[in-house]
């Protein structure tokens, strides 16, 4: 399977249906002590390969309880759970367990929950959320029901999305590096703005992607992804040769800046956790 070399950051204009009566809820209020164990074959994965491991609670049902009331999603399709879960421990899960301190290093940093979600979550301004990171507990991904390990598009959305929520919790727990906001102070845009960007656009500010110019934390979180998933990473900023225009000099000149946030973040991660992004990054490609 061959990676995209870049991130789409896309807009949408579509209603959504929000299909809430696809599981019937659980009782609440039963003692812990007299719940039995499921017998549900999903459930029962769900505990040996995250819960018992790791544990990593995954949440497929009643997925209104994890998203904002004003939002409208479905629920992934139950027989999508386990191909997703899969999904998760090739390219997440296996690939940092492959390398030395890795192992250590995701079962201390890897979050309580995680939360599926069938559709994409839609913002007001018609932009798409991918996932999302709660204060390093929670990391919430959307699109299961479009699952399709061939399709080049689906898999760089969501090896971007998992690897993106993941460095939220590396920052959330040691802070940013000290010199990363200098490296492009100027570039950023805004939470409300980075979608009028282009690729091209954000390259000549010195970021991997148009949605990194909205924060320092969104910023170091792309870069971290792009690193892991992004085939073409090293490729796509090498310096051009025999500039002779000033739109050539100004990509130089941000990629110049997107090399100085790779050192940054791999020396944050060396620093940090002790774990080699970059042989990380190895495992992940000889997957795809």
């Amino acid at each position: 399977m061959k990676m995209m070399s870049r991130l789409i950051s896309s807009l949408f204009c579509l209603s959504l249906v929000f299909a809430s009566s696809c599981y019937t809820e659980d009782p609440v209020d039963i003692p812990v002590n007299q719940v039995e164990p499921s017998t549900d074959e999903i459930d029962q994965f769900i505990q040996t390969e995250f819960v018992d491991k790791y544990g990593v609670a995954v949440r497929y049902r009643f997925v209104d309880r994890y998203v904002d009331p004003t939002r409208r999603v479905a629920p992934p399709r139950r027989e999508l759970v386990q191909p997703i879960l899969d999904f998760l421990l090739e390219y997440w899960i296996e690939p940092f367990l492959e390398v030395p301190n890795g192992e250590q290093f995701f079962k201390d940093h890897v979050p309580a929950e995680i939360v599926l979600i069938g559709s994409f979550i839609f913002n007001d301004d018609g932009t798409v959320v991918l996932g999302t990171a709660d204060s390093g507990a929670r990391i919430t991904l959307t699109e299961v029901n479009n699952i399709d390990e061939t399709d080049p598009v689906w898999v760089s959305r969501q090896l971007g999305t998992i690897f993106h929520e993941f460095a939220h919790i590396i920052h959330q727990r040691y802070n940013l590096p000290a010199n990363f906001q200098q490296i492009s102070p100027q570039g950023y845009t805004s939470l409300g703005s980075w979608f009028t960007l282009t690729d091209d656009e954000a390259l000549r500010r010195g970021y991997v992607s148009p949605y990194a110019t909205s924060t320092f934390n969104e910023d170091y979180a792309e870069t971290a992804a792009f690193i892991l998933f992004d085939k073409d990473f090293f490729d796509n900023y090498i310096e051009e040769e025999n500039c002779t225009t000033p739109a050539c000099q100004e990509r130089n000149d941000g990629r110049l800046l997107i090399r100085q946030k790779f050192n940054t973040v791999i020396e944050h991660f060396r620093q940090n956790t002790g774990v080699d992004l970059l042989e990380v990054r190895a495992r992940i490609q000889e997957k795809l």
